[in-house]
């Protein structure tokens, strides 16, 4: 009896090992699933508002940043604004004093317009013919004269010798001129308003260079989202994962250069 019972108790131990052992490894594999479910928070905070993945991680340079990211987002909205300002006053002048006498009523429309009007003292009429017919504009320092000039060279064999009108040379031009020249409504002209001019030329030019900072402030808002996401991802995962410790060091050299220096444990 004591044999068999021996016997028994051998048998059965190592089945009891490997009961308790089951539950042992699924436990051990939820916990690994969940460090790593875990390890994608701080990343994704610091990727929707840089500085929270740090702050979650009770690291002081989450200050940094948010200060970077309040900082920045400040002068894109102060920059943007002045863009706006900006393009307000120089299609108000440019309607109030290179379109009086050709329209009414304001319109406005793309930006290449408003630079066309900076280069040019004259859009030149879109018809020159007071009757039925149709007359492109002749004068080539005109905008719509230099359309025409184009549109004659481009269709005709010799741009001063004028195919027969109902040559497809001729109806090609015409095309062309009728696509791309100033209709009557944006119709403009610069002169006797030379300071005005001047004064519309500044606004188009502080216009361009307000937006175009602007838009490299986004920049900086996107990297500085970027680089905190990457900096949580590294403090939280994949210390974690090379059983080593990581850290991302970032420094502001100036106004336009930054330096990121990754240091990995070995």
């Amino acid at each position: 009896m004591r044999g068999r019972a021996g016997r028994a108790s051998g048998v059965l131990l190592p089945v009891v090992f490997l009961v308790c052992g089951s539950p042992a490894r699924a436990q051990v594999a939820d916990t690994a699933a969940a460090a790593r479910a875990h390890a994608w928070v701080r990343p994704v905070a610091s990727l929707v508002l840089p500085g929270t993945g740090q702050l979650l991680g009770h690291q002081d340079r989450a200050a940094v940043y948010f200060a970077a990211e309040a900082l920045v987002f400040s002068q894109y909205l102060q920059l943007a604004q002045d863009a706006r300002r900006e393009g307000d006053q120089f299609r108000a002048l440019a309607f109030l004093v290179a379109q009086r006498g050709f329209a009414t009523v304001r319109r406005d429309t793309i930006f290449e317009y408003y630079e066309t009007m900076e280069r040019f003292d004259q859009s030149g009429r879109f018809d020159q013919d007071p009757g039925p017919g149709f007359a492109p504009e002749t004068d080539p320092t005109t905008y719509n004269g230099s359309v025409w000039l184009l549109a004659r060279r481009t269709f005709w064999a010799d741009p001063d010798v004028p195919p027969p009108p109902t040559s497809d040379q001729y109806r090609n031009a015409q095309s062309f001129y009728i696509r791309h020249a100033v209709g009557p409504a944006y119709e403009w002209s610069w002169r006797d308003a030379g300071l005005q001019r001047e004064a519309f030329r500044e606004l188009i030019r502080r216009s361009d260079s307000s937006a175009r900072r602007a838009q490299n402030q986004l920049g900086l808002l996107v990297a500085n989202h970027l680089i905190s996401a990457l900096d949580a991802l590294i403090s939280s995962g994949l210390s974690g994962v090379a059983g080593r410790s990581a850290e991302l060091h970032t420094s502001i050299l100036g106004a336009r250069a930054a330096a990121v220096r990754l240091r990995i444990a070995f």
